[in-house]
């Protein structure tokens, strides 16, 4: 990528009629902002303002008002602006999760978190592809942490009374795996399910629980759900090759394991 102006790819569906083209936290920062809060804020308007289409590193100077050194100071490179824009915006998607009361039982919150999970990708779909959708192998964004810690806290304390049949560790591994591939094999065909959502939300708790997951109705298993999700046809204008190969290897191993 050269000074010039280098271009990014902002993935994701376009908005249907009267959906909001941002609903994510960097949108809505206060005017009174500086330079480098406003580069943000410009990446993250674009990105939402046209998912699926290349954004021009010129544009979001455009929109900051600042040239295209200005964007190289603070962030050395059109990776490091994304990782900032990703870690920003799921620092405030954290803060959010973390207002919000426990149920007092660790796998209804598990529960919760998933939907919740579910409706930022569809609401957010370009940005949650930069956080989940861009694959380099052996590196993970640092802004996924929160989210795992988040989770796995919740495991530990099903664990601790007793809930789990899995290590808490692994059982993190499988409800987060589970829940970023259905978001994402959604947002790919543009057409939420919530009735697929739910049914492979239940059997991953059920396969993590020995299937005593309390309050949880009755669904498919997790290999029968994961493969409707490989079932479903490949609209895909989110992810690239590498992406959707590695999303229908996740798929086609839960199926596998059932």
């Amino acid at each position: 990528m050269g000074a010039g102006g280098g271009r990014w790819p902002a993935h994701g569906p376009r908005p249907g009629p009267g959906r909001a083209s941002y609903s994510g936290p960097v949108a809505d920062q206060p005017a009174e902002v500086g330079t480098r809060d406003r580069l943000l804020r410009a990446a993250a308007d674009l990105i939402a303002a046209s998912p699926g289409e290349t954004v021009p590193l010129r544009a979001i100077c455009d929109a900051a008002g600042v040239r295209l050194p200005t964007l190289y100071h603070f962030f050395g490179s059109k990776e490091g602006l994304l990782d900032a824009v990703v870690e920003h915006g799921f620092e405030q998607y954290l803060s959010a999760k973390r207002a919000q009361e426990s149920s007092g039982d660790p796998i209804q919150d598990i529960r919760d978190g998933w939907d919740a999970h579910v409706e930022f990708g569809l609401a957010n779909p370009g940005f949650y592809a930069l956080m989940y959708g861009q694959v380099t192998p052996g590196r993970r964004p640092s802004a996924q942490d929160g989210t795992a810690a988040a989770l796995l806290g919740l495991t530990r304390e099903a664990d601790r009374r007793g809930r789990l049949t899995v290590r808490p560790e692994r059982a993190a591994a499988h409800v987060l795996a589970a829940n970023v591939g259905v978001t994402l094999r959604q947002i790919i065909t543009a057409r939420p399910d919530p009735g697929l959502s739910a049914d492979m939300r239940e059997a991953t708790l059920a396969a993590i629980t020995g299937g005593h997951a309390e309050h949880a109705p009755g669904g498919p298993g997790v290999g029968d759900a994961a493969a409707a999700l490989l079932a479903l046809p490949d609209d895909n204008d989110v992810l690239g090759a590498p992406e959707t190969v590695l999303l229908k290897k996740w798929l086609a191993e839960l199926a596998r394991r059932g």
